[in-house]
């Protein structure tokens, strides 16, 4: 669906976008959202931010970590004022990304109060709440046909008892535990015994349905379920911890029938992927979609030749050509997008066959309106030589490719054919990885790390210290595209756990989901 971007103010003097990030699920960001993150210089963030949600922000903006979860706090809220003032008055366009929705127990009213005091302009940009996400995704409706036609949002954070004794209450106890509908507590954790306690003493059925949702949206999702009554041993024996919401009523009961997130098939399992972040991030939206934590970790980067000249010069001359050959979707992009910036069309292979090395390629060549005329059976340099050397045997071929990589092409097409080849992108070595993910590396605490090539292994070797090394094929299972993929993780004495059959990315996913559904047992209860 196409977007017109919303008119902004003038923001020659800075603008604020509080922007609601969602209960966790990084799907779950709205559109408007989105585009204030695309167009930010500064992004303000919280830890219950989504921090694949970052990744949208241009690389050169700043990125704030504004911290604040139970027991730590890297900003308090007058730091976190005065970050956002400083940086609007600057002239900057500022986004504060917060978990759930800015205006739901997320003090955002707070902050837009301090940015209008100092004449600074902002935007609230609602996000999902816990409240409606998080409960969604346990399969426990807010509020069901006959059974709850009102919900409330309740903060949890402060105890009944105590606030009775050294301070009047915000809450009425009284009026929640005779509340028609569903009561959906937020941060209400730390003091759940007492808030069961008191909505027991004030007239909720003990035998009522309750849940504790933790960590919400996310592949770290656990339901407990059990009454008002039980819940807080249960919760205890359980060691539920936050983030976490008490949801109470009879659409609890639903859970049994409507629960579906944690059914996906790599539901709980955290994933690193290797590839380059153009690639990367559609990955990891799919593999999200099956439920799984994804943390992108490129070790190389898709950059521009140095020169220009020689990929130029194959454009100029590309009706000499009886073959121009793909071996990757950067490649298509490279060549095509370069083409077009020089003033040509698409009428300019009009003579020219194409070749690419599979689905993922061609794929590419379809968003630029173009079919490709062969695709080799196996989705490799080898099966591609083989099925063009008798269709190109005394034909001029030109393999459009990155700067470095395997020769194959060359070797084997040069016997027949006359091949050129020209560097469409070059692969640029990182200089390391997120610091979140090389972290999560080097302790083992990722449960599956995806290789799509030689040099990703290489690099990513390169970039770990010798423990870290040591977790991966270990605590840290490997999951390969290629043989060729493979024979290089195992020449670093890495072990393989799954190849792909299929050489390409969808076939290493599908590879993956097989081998953890064949390993996996049953669906626990709650």
């Amino acid at each position: 669906m196409a977007t017109t971007p919303h008119p902004r103010p003038d923001t020659s003097t800075g603008f604020v976008h509080l922007v609601g990030a969602g209960p966790g699920d990084p799907g779950l960001l709205t559109l408007r959202g989105a585009e204030a993150l695309a167009r930010a210089e500064v992004v303000v963030f919280d830890h219950l931010a989504n921090e694949r949600l970052l990744d949208l922000a241009p690389a050169e903006a700043l990125r704030v970590r504004a911290g604040k979860s139970v027991g730590h706090c890297t900003l308090n809220q007058d730091q976190i004022n005065a970050t956002l003032a400083e940086h609007a008055e600057a002239g900057r366009r500022v986004v504060r990304l917060k978990g759930g929705d800015p205006l739901v127990f997320g003090r955002g009213s707070e902050e837009a109060a301090y940015l209008r005091e100092r004449g600074i302009p902002f935007e609230f940009v609602p996000g999902v709440t816990a409240g409606v996400g998080a409960t969604a995704y346990a399969g426990i409706p807010a509020t069901s046909r006959g059974i709850a036609s009102a919900v409330a949002f309740i903060t949890g954070h402060q105890a009944p008892e105590v606030s009775q004794a050294s301070a009047p209450s915000r809450l009425d106890w009284n009026a929640l535990a005779k509340f028609p509908g569903t009561l959906v507590f937020y941060m209400g954790v730390t003091h759940l015994a007492n808030i069961a306690r008191a909505l027991v003493r004030e007239g909720k059925p003990a035998d009522t349905p309750a849940a504790t949702i933790e960590s919400g949206t996310t592949p770290s999702q656990r339901v407990t379920t059990a009454t008002l009554g039980t819940i807080a041993d249960v919760a205890k024996e359980r060691n539920v911890r936050p983030p976490a919401l008490l949801v109470v009523g009879e659409v609890v009961a639903h859970r049994e029938q409507l629960a579906w997130f944690e059914d996906r098939p790599l539901f709980g399992l955290s994933l690193v992927v290797a590839r380059p972040r153009e690639d990367a991030e559609a990955s990891a939206v799919a593999l999200e979609a099956m439920g799984a934590e994804v943390l992108v970790a490129p070790t190389v980067e898709i950059l521009p030749p140095d020169d220009f000249g020689p990929l130029d010069a194959a454009i100029d001359r590309i009706g000499e050509y009886d073959w121009l050959v793909f071996t990757s979707s950067n490649g298509v992009r490279g060549f095509l997008d370069r083409l077009l910036a020089r003033g040509r069309d698409l009428r300019a292979l009009g003579g020219v066959r194409l070749a690419a090395i599979g689905p993922s390629t061609a794929e590419a060549l379809g968003r630029y309106h173009l079919r490709a005329d062969l695709i080799p059976p196996s989705f490799r340099s080898e099966s591609l030589a083989e099925a063009l050397k008798e269709a190109a045997a005394g034909k001029r071929i030109l393999l459009a490719r990155a700067d470095r990589g395997r020769t194959v092409l060359q070797d084997e097409l040069g016997a027949t054919a006359e091949v050129h080849q020209v560097a469409v992108y070059r692969n640029a070595d990182v200089a390391a990885l997120p610091p979140v993910v090389l972290d999560r590396l080097e302790r083992g605490e990722v449960d599956w790390i995806a290789l799509t090539s030689p040099a990703i292994v290489a690099r990513l070797h390169a970039l770990l210290s010798p423990e870290g090394r040591g977790r991966l094929g270990a605590a840290v299972k490997i999951a390969t595209i290629s043989p060729i993929t493979t024979a290089a993780a195992t020449a670093l004495g890495w072990a393989v756990a799954v190849e792909a059959p299929v050489h390409t990315w969808d076939g290493l996913v599908e590879a993956l989901v097989a081998h953890v559904a064949s390993s996996r047992p049953g669906p626990a209860s709650d």
